[in-house]
């Protein structure tokens, strides 16, 4: 297939091992803030600041480290966005999530191995806040997805002279500190999987992937189309609803019935002289004139 085209090179590999080594780091760091070791698994005690902190400065480090080696998306949500604003190719985009999602459930399981159980407590497994309403956790999600995938898009625009990869960071700082008492802030699916694998824990799973790849979707074709569109993109977007908005009937296109009829006005048969084609001459200047010059002269 055309789509995976490119697959089996060394550089390709390169960059999926690396979504998975970044994975495994992000969520080893990241979900060991989470770890209450004085204070049970009370809500109320859970240090909101330090976990926000460790979150977004893990979403820096790993950025930093594999950014130019696979992107650095960390996120199926941030992947599944750059290929539906093609900037990735869809065989790229699923070795890119398998190995992303292989990478949080081994990195919430390392942590799970190397911590006692008397503390361990939910290992981060993100959950809905009791006082709200699965429909509200979905918004939630949606919500602080959106705001992380625009901010990656600005920042990963080659237009825009002030991108600095830090941005990203502190927007995941942002997104903690507003949705870890909603939600968990999750912002990410292979996030939510990883610690819910490990403990089996599935209560309302289905909201961290829905609402942050709608979220991420909207992000970056709002970005990419309406504040600062690429010009391909835009014209093939374009194509795209001309073609979608056509009537078609089978495999042909219907012609529209007025201009159908002028077109086919010129072959009804209208009384007349009659006229004799020479066809051997018609094949003789064939090549030199149109049909149309011949029939003239007939």
């Amino acid at each position: 297939m055309a789509a995976f085209k490119g697959v089996w090179t060394q550089q390709f590999w390169k960059a999926v091992s690396g979504e998975f080594v970044a994975m495994v780091m992000f969520l080893l760091f990241s979900l060991g803030s989470t770890i209450n070791w004085g204070a049970g698994d009370s809500l109320e005690r859970v240090d909101v600041v330090r976990i926000s902190l460790c979150f977004g400065f893990s979403i820096v480090t790993v950025v930093h480290c594999f950014g130019h080696i696979s992107g650095a998306h960390i996120n199926p949500a941030v992947t599944i966005a750059f290929v539906c604003t093609r900037k990735i190719t869809l065989a790229k985009a699923v070795f890119y999530i398998i190995a992303q999602c292989l990478g949080a459930i081994s990195g919430a399981g390392l942590l799970y191995l190397i911590t006692p159980l008397n503390v361990i407590g939910n290992l981060g497994v993100t959950k809905v806040n009791e006082s709200l309403s699965v429909g509200c956790g979905l918004l939630i999600e949606l919500i602080t997805t959106f705001q992380l995938v625009f901010t990656i898009s600005a920042a990963c625009d080659p237009k825009n002279k002030n991108k600095q990869p830090l941005v990203i960071g502190i927007s995941v700082m942002i997104g903690h500190l507003f949705a870890i008492n909603y939600t968990g802030a999750s912002m990410n699916p292979a996030r939510s999987l990883g610690p819910a694998v490990i403990l089996w824990k599935w209560e309302n799973h289905w909201i961290y992937w829905i609402g942050p790849i709608i979220g991420a979707v909207c992000a970056g074709a709002v970005y990419d189309y309406i504040y600062c569109p690429d010009v391909e993109l835009k014209q093939h977007i374009k194509d795209a609803l001309k073609n979608a908005t056509q009537k078609t009937k089978g495999k042909y296109t219907e012609v529209d019935e007025e201009r159908s009829q002028l077109d086919t006005d010129d072959l009804i048969l209208k009384t007349g002289p009659i006229h004799v084609i020479d066809i051997d001459q018609l094949e003789r200047k064939r090549g030199k004139d149109s049909a149309s010059e011949i029939l003239s002269t007939v």
